[in-house]
């Protein structure tokens, strides 16, 4: 199955990209997406552990089976006042 990662924020300047299309094996989970992107795109790779994650425009958990033709978006923390 093909999904598109959307990168924001910090994430995108570190990546170079808005966003990148993967191939995942079918019924993998955001987790896998995950470590998968860290081997893609080894210059976020130690700010995924503090990303929160999105399907479809929904906020998941890291174990949600991904389906093709999803879009997995990563949102970076956010720190302010």
């Amino acid at each position: 199955m093909q999904i598109t990662v959307k990168f924001f924020a910090i994430l995108r300047e570190r990546a170079g990209v808005n966003e990148i299309q993967i191939d995942l094996p079918l019924h993998d989970t955001v987790a896998a997406a995950s470590a998968r992107i860290a081997q893609d795109v080894p210059s976020i790779a130690a700010m995924l552990p503090r990303v929160a994650f999105a399907v479809n425009q929904s906020y998941v958990p890291a174990t949600t089976e991904l389906h093709d033709g999803d879009e997995l978006a990563l949102i970076p923390p956010v720190s302010g006042g």
